[in-house]
């Protein structure tokens, strides 16, 4: 892969990771989400990592002062995602140091019939090796897939997104759907 492809790549994977934060960290606070904030936290101290293996990598080009302005822009912009990586952090350790909520978030949580998770696919779970829009969650189960975690990696979910043993993932969706998604996930079952 050439230099400026995978400085292209990196800035995309902060960009989506940033991205992906600040929607768990707003989950997390409107849910009152302990496991979400915490997910926050970790992919924190990824982002920091990325970012800044991302800086050096822009650094090491060896460019004519013109194009060296351009690669300022970039590292620029790498800035601007782990300022919104910071902030996502910071939400989300509102809601772990608060413990209770705010009274109004306490009656909208409530009222709310959504829970959050997190699910383990097992080996021998029927779900192992099908894309996302193959198992068709949401619909079996009124739960949603909002993150992967892959490891050490932190995947946003797409319909072609092949799911693989030892994937966790960060659900939401109607409490009434956990247990079946746990027991679709574990191998208990099947299907629905």
């Amino acid at each position: 892969m050439q230099l400026y492809e995978k400085i292209c790549n990196d800035l995309v994977v902060l960009k989506d990771t940033s991205e992906m934060m600040m929607d768990l960290a707003y989950s997390a606070l409107l849910l009152n989400s302990r496991q979400l904030a915490e997910e926050v936290l970790m992919l924190e101290d990824r982002v920091d990592r990325l970012h800044t293996e991302f800086e050096l990598l822009v650094l090491s080009t060896k460019e004519r002062s013109d194009i060296a302005r351009g690669l300022l822009g970039l590292i620029r912009m790498g800035v601007v995602t782990e300022r919104i990586a910071d902030a996502a952090a910071e939400i989300a350790e509102v809601v772990i140091r608060s413990g209770e909520p705010h009274p109004v978030l306490r009656m909208v949580i409530q009222d709310a019939e959504e829970t959050v998770e997190k699910v383990v696919v097992k080996e021998g779970s029927s779900l192992v090796g099908k894309t996302l829009k193959e198992a068709r969650i949401p619909e079996e189960t009124g739960m949603w897939v909002l993150v992967i975690r892959r490891g050490d990696r932190w995947i946003r979910p797409r319909p072609t997104s092949t799911i693989q043993a030892g994937d966790v993932f960060v659900v939401s969706g109607y409490a009434e759907g956990e247990e079946d998604l746990i027991n679709l996930a574990s191998g208990k079952t099947t299907k629905l």
